[in-house]
């Protein structure tokens, strides 16, 4: 345990760049150099992900990046006394006391619980005082091992009243609330120990009956149902779901990010105690676990549709990838005559009983018709998922009903996004109803999901289903009239779609138009379709492969963390996965995501021109065989947009001045 931190993991008044992406990365490689990770540069994309999902700078002047990491072979503490500090994104200030946090994938508990104990400490300002008052790497080293041997595991059932005299008046003011409280962030490592002793030291401060729950990765034990029974209001600092919700059902609640537990602990607390005497206070639902990326009572309809949208398009995205790969197998075995064929051959025939085509388009229609189910259930998914945004499981039913409907109905994706959405409010609206607490083990499981069924699918078919079912139909005849100048236009914007921000909403924005229509494209009568979804991959394999060609052709331009990512980049570019170029982005994306842009733009639109077809939702060249004949212009086209952008970005890096460090977080805060 004792080898946690060594003084050759300590690094002090050092200058290690002046943006986060940097320090991280020479972080990364100073524990690479210990022998404690082997490979510097994953450890440093883990790190550099983990940060974009929430910034790890706290009050104080302290920064915890971390990660878990395959790369790591040891749990592992690097520390930096920065000289000058760098902004990690707290409220009040750059940090000039960085400690970068290294755990394995499967970390065994009782480190993982050192490293809680040390995120724990640095709340307390008598610590961090005497971390920068430290004059040898020695002395860190010994500062840090008797913090992490002898702190308290978290524990906080009841926070005595503040003794000072300026803490009487809040103390005698609300010395009756009871504040419960549930922290957990995405690794579980830092902000979540972090944030549960900002609170309980807010709310000793205050005088405040208060108990937590870490939901972290060194171990989590719940609290007492009598303690929750007994509590005025609940908050939730998350950034994932919270375990086990229900427990916590009918309490007033006020829910944010981890971070806010560290940066505002009193304002919450106080939130907390307003809600808990305000009769129209959001309050969690009974059966319901809503997304922790949802502020309840404050998320505005706009976030909520977004987050909406994208969580039915993850669901969605399994179904279609599987059964278009799939379907384009049972071509390659069967033939494109298998649409014709496929039901008579496993209604007729088994695999001891051939059909006269032999084995191989037996095989073909299995494939194909396997891969068939599984697209249809594209839209009852996208809606039933949409609808679990808003509502969580019991949203589910109604969310699929209204999809199956949207399809019977002819209404297709777009009808689906809105039943889903239809459904998922209408749960959440049914959920929020006052019942007797006998009707309450009912409403999860039978009246939500009945009420919610009718009111979502009886409006699709009474009202919605036809206007849509005829606006999606127009849509499809304009696209399948499309040629020419117009399809090439297309082809440019969604090629420039998939590349904006490589994986996120808007990429998954244009990825999801494409997949819809491929159920009604065919390579002989309806191909515009197969057209759009050779686009969309074809533009989104460009980024990747462009800065693998840029790292290999400039290698000076990179840094040697950028030229690691950039071999991977080759297979991932050439897969289809958009989010190999994420590092290059987030380390530079005001010279990267516009020299991606414009290739993925140019190959969108060649693929368009070219008529190139694709049968397959994914893969990139390792599925060839779903593109007809086409598959060489396929391959050109995203040659020609590869090399723009490489020559793009290479240009960019050479003479065009590298933003401050300022105005690079604040790009990719909004990337």
């Amino acid at each position: 345990m004792s080898e946690l931190i060594t003084a050759e993991l300590v690094l002090l008044d050092a200058d290690l760049g002046n943006s986060t992406s940097e320090v991280i990365e020479q972080l990364a490689l100073l524990v690479a150099n210990q022998g404690r990770a082997t490979d510097a540069a994953a450890l440093a994309a883990d790190a550099k992900a983990r940060e974009a999902k929430t910034a790890t700078g706290v009050p104080g002047g302290i920064a915890i990046p971390h990660c878990r990491s395959a790369a790591v072979t040891e749990p592992t503490l690097a520390m930096v006394r920065l000289a000058p500090p760098v902004d990690f994104g707290a409220k009040d200030g750059e940090a000039d006391l960085v400690f970068f946090i290294a755990a394995p994938d499967g970390a065994d508990q009782a480190h993982l619980k050192l490293l809680s104990k040390l995120a724990r400490a640095l709340v307390k300002k008598p610590f961090t005082a005497s971390l920068r008052e430290a004059g040898s790497e020695a002395e860190i080293v010994e500062l840090i091992r008797a913090v992490v041997s002898d702190a308290p595991a978290v524990s906080v059932p009841s926070a005595s009243p503040a003794s000072s005299p300026a803490a009487a008046p809040a103390a005698a003011a609300v010395a009756k609330k009871k504040i419960i409280a549930v922290t957990a962030c995405p690794t579980g490592i830092a902000h979540t120990y972090m944030a549960a002793d900002s609170l309980a030291q807010a709310a000793g401060e205050m005088g405040v009956d208060f108990a937590v729950e870490t939901q972290g990765s060194s171990g989590s034990t719940p609290l007492d149902p009598a303690v929750i029974e007994a509590a005025d209001a609940v908050i939730f600092a998350v950034d994932v779901d919270v375990r086990d919700r229900g427990r916590f059902a009918g309490k007033p609640v006020i829910q944010v990010p981890v971070k806010r537990g560290i940066d505002e602990p009193a304002k919450l607390i106080n939130d907390a105690i307003a809600a808990s005497e305000d009769p129209k206070a959001a309050r969690v639902p009974a059966g319901a676990a809503a997304s922790s990326e949802e502020s309840a009572g404050s998320e505005s309809f706009g976030a909520g549709l977004k987050r909406a949208l994208l969580t039915g398009v993850s669901y969605m995205i399994p179904f279609v990838a599987g059964g278009g790969l799939l379907i384009a197998l049972g071509f390659l075995l069967g033939g494109y005559a298998i649409t014709d064929v496929a039901d008579q051959y496993l209604t007729e025939n088994t695999l001891f009983n051939l059909p006269e085509a032999g084995l191989l388009a037996y095989l073909g229609a299995v494939a194909f018709k396997i891969g068939g189910l599984s697209m249809g259930f594209l839209v009852p998914a996208l809606a039933g998922y949409i609808a679990y945004a808003y509502a969580d499981r019991p949203g589910i039913a109604p969310g699929f009903t209204a999809g199956a409907v949207a399809g019977f109905m002819g209404a297709g994706f777009i009808g689906g996004i809105v039943g889903g959405i239809i459904a998922g409010l209408a749960c959440r609206w049914i959920n929020s109803w006052t019942v007797p607490r006998w009707l309450r083990g009912l409403m999860p499981v039978v009246i939500v999901p009945l009420l919610g069924s009718i009111i979502a699918s009886g409006l699709m078919f009474l009202f919605l289903g036809g206007p849509i079912a005829q606006l999606t139909e127009a849509l499809n005849g304009w696209l399948s009239g499309m040629s020419g100048t117009a399809a090439a236009i297309l082809g440019l914007i969604l090629g420039l779609m998939m590349a904006i921000d490589l994986g996120g909403p808007v990429n998954k924005v244009a990825y999801s138009f494409a997949v819809a229509g491929l159920g009604a494209g065919s390579v002989a009568e309806n191909p515009a379709p197969l057209m759009i979804m050779a686009a969309v991959m074809a533009a989104g394999m460009v980024p990747p492969l462009a800065m693998a060609l840029a790292t290999a052709v400039s290698p000076k331009l990179f840094t040697g963390a950028e030229r690691e990512n950039g071999k991977a980049a080759w297979l991932l570019g050439a897969a289809f996965i958009s989010e190999g170029a994420i590092p290059f982005a987030a380390a530079d994306p005001l010279r990267v995501i516009p020299a991606s842009m414009v290739g993925a733009g140019v190959t969108g639109s060649l693929i368009m021109s070219f008529d190139v077809l694709s049968q397959a939702p994914h893969g990139g060249i390792f599925v060839f065989f779903a593109m007809d004949n086409t598959w060489p212009m396929f391959l050109l086209a995203t040659v020609i947009g590869t090399l723009v952008s490489a020559a793009l970005v290479i240009v960019l890096k050479k003479y065009v001045r590298k933003a401050p460090a300022g105005a690079v977080e604040e790009a990719k805060a909004a990337a």
